[in-house]
């Protein structure tokens, strides 16, 4: 009987393998294409913390959902205001450099960390704003004007007079409108028409000296710190009247005959300086001395929550999906994290001298 002998091509392994690797490829292909579009969605982003260091020469930058340091960041003499140009993706800093005539403003790539232009400013330049498109930025600087910087020359356009000292901005969320809150004796805000030449348009009034301030998404109520106060003032911007005196439940909701701008307190001098709406627009919180005040949005502004902070509140922030909420603990070089939510500290950030102002960007 003949041997039968079972025969295989020489080219079906081959013939195989040419069906099964480009599938399997094409599989982790398509699998790693899932995850990247998994980690790009909107509510996916990664975001980090940007704190100036008022007192130093750094910037600290953290990763807000991996809770770690990135970089520390060197960028020049007391690094005070800090904003961001959602459209260019460009981060602006500005530097009071106290002991000289002029401050500075940069200009900061914040996928590599550079310092891509700089140019000098009024002296000791505060708490900056920028219109979403980089084109206009917004500067508080201390010889009475708010200098008007064209953002994409990089020049000087034009100074806005409004007296005292000017210390806060905030631009409305379409790129509309300026509004200028000066420390000093004329108690009010300037709104300035962007579009139209940078016109004063009007004034808000209040009862005192401005700090901090807040400004509703739709632009109906603007929300101020005023010294001496333990709360905020509201106005209502249509009819430029002012509607609210708002007290912190731990306020004696008068007036304090010590010192000229606060009150004494356990923990010594104390005033408010942190003002921030939710993004999802349902509570304004309000750091005043080592206390963190919450209270709802809608009117009549009833206070919530009340949190001890382990050190003195000077400026707040939050992510922009509401999630979390940043205060600069002035006096303890440090970052306090606190669930937006649960009203719980979960972290703390380390930060550098003295931080003052800081803001929540997308990792890029």
């Amino acid at each position: 009987m003949s041997k039968i002998t079972r025969f295989q091509s020489p080219s079906s392994s081959t013939s195989y393998s040419r069906f099964f690797y480009p599938l399997f490829f094409l599989l982790i292909l398509t699998y790693n294409s899932s995850l990247h579009a998994e980690e790009h969605k909107p509510g996916n982003t990664h975001f980090a913390l940007w704190q100036t260091n008022a007192g130093g020469n750094d910037v600290h930058i953290y990763d807000i959902q991996n809770h770690q340091l990135i970089k520390r960041l060197q960028v020049g003499p007391q690094p005070h205001g800090i904003a961001y140009a959602a459209k260019t993706k460009q981060v602006l800093i500005t530097l009071e450099k106290k002991q000289e005539a002029y401050g500075e403003l940069l200009w900061i790539n914040p996928f590599n960390f550079e310092i891509t232009h700089r140019i000098k400013v009024g002296r000791k330049p505060q708490a900056l704003a920028v219109t979403p498109d980089g084109k206009w930025i917004y500067i508080p600087c201390r010889d009475g004007n708010y200098w008007v910087i064209d953002g994409k020359r990089k020049t000087l356009f034009k100074k806005i007079h409004t007296g005292g000292l000017p210390h806060n901005t905030i631009i409305s969320a379409d790129g509309r409108f300026a509004y200028l809150s000066p420390m000093g004796t004329r108690h009010q805000v300037s709104i300035v028409d962007i579009k139209a030449d940078h016109k004063l348009l009007a004034t808000l009034p209040f009862s005192e000296s401005l700090r901090p301030s807040a400004l509703s998404a739709n632009s109906q109520l603007f929300f101020q710190h005023v010294d001496k106060l333990n709360g905020f003032e509201v106005t209502d911007i249509p009819s430029r009247t002012l509607k609210k005196r708002v007290y912190h439940e731990n306020s004696l909701g008068i007036y304090t005959s010590i010192g000229p701008l606060g009150w004494l307190s356990q923990f010594g001098f104390q005033r408010c300086h942190g003002l921030a709406i939710r993004p999802d627009q349902q509570e304004i919180w309000s750091t005043c001395g080592r206390n963190l005040n919450i209270h709802q949005l809608s009117p009549p502004f009833r206070q919530t929550h009340t949190m001890p902070l382990s050190g003195k509140g000077y400026w707040l922030t939050f992510s922009p999906d509401s999630r979390l909420a940043f205060i600069a603990l002035k006096d303890k070089k440090t970052v306090t994290v606190i669930d937006a939510s649960l009203k719980k500290v979960i972290q703390h950030y380390q930060a550098g001298e003295k931080p003052k102002r800081n803001i929540v960007i997308p990792l890029l």
